[in-house]
């Protein structure tokens, strides 16, 4: 699973095959530090975005994941775009 940092935060942006189909959902979890150093603290649990798209392919979904990272973090408040 793809992984990306944006400041201190670590984000894991997916694709996964939707059941039933043969098509791709895109799907964004986000992690922060937490005190203990070995573990991050799950602050937005894994989220299917996008959710009126599905897509051809594990790649394509995943890219679409990415793409709607910078936009989470801006809602939540802890990046500007």
């Amino acid at each position: 699973m793809p992984t990306k940092n944006i400041d201190s935060y670590e984000i894991e942006f997916t694709g996964e095959l939707l059941e039933g189909t043969g098509q791709w959902g895109a799907y964004v979890s986000i992690f922060a530090p937490s005190s203990n150093p070995m573990h991050m603290t799950n602050i937005y649990p894994k989220r299917r975005v996008s959710a009126d798209l599905t897509f051809s392919d594990q790649h394509i979904a995943e890219a679409e994941a990415e793409k709607a990272v910078p936009i989470i973090l801006q809602e939540l408040g802890m990046h500007s775009a």
